[in-house]
């Protein structure tokens, strides 16, 4: 579907999981999500401090959302180590779709299905196959981009 194929294995991304993607990265579900954040938590990774200018989308997780946001759930879920592998240069460690549920919620994972028109496994295992190299390919310095990077890149 254009702008990250070259990103995931098979250079394929279907029109679903972009959706998903989209809602992910530019930060309309995580806002909302599935109410495991700990605000206290959040500022254990600098790396997903908000940018001035994120605006509104950043709502309901203490000021993150999108990329930095999902990073940050990521990472309070034990997953630290393999966000790292993703935003760094280097291998790029995989994530279990289990994990990926465990991190954001059921909440989070059914509303992303149902926008998606998928079920909850068949998005869970397609995110788990794509988020590590669409993530990679967006920190190619190893430094986030802003919420406006990100959504011109879902514009287009």
């Amino acid at each position: 579907m254009g702008i990250f194929d070259d990103a995931v294995p098979g250079g394929n991304i279907s029109k679903p999981i972009m959706i998903a993607l989209g809602a992910l990265l530019v930060g309309k579900l995580l806002g909302g999500g599935g109410g495991q954040t700990d605000p206290a938590g959040q500022q254990a990774n600098p790396q997903t401090t908000p940018q001035p200018g994120d605006g509104g989308l950043l709502g309901g997780l203490g000021g993150l959302g999108g990329l930095g946001g999902l990073l940050g759930k990521l990472t309070e879920a034990g997953q630290g180590d393999t966000v790292d592998s993703w935003v760094q240069p280097g291998q790029n460690k995989p994530i279990a779709p289990g994990s990926l549920n465990d991190a954001l919620g059921s909440k989070t994972i059914s509303d992303l299905a149902r926008q998606a028109g998928i079920s909850e496994q068949e998005l869970l295992n397609q995110l788990s196959t794509v988020l590590p190299g669409v993530v990679d390919k967006l920190t190619p310095r190893g430094q986030l981009p802003t919420q406006e990077q990100i959504a011109s890149l879902f514009r287009s």
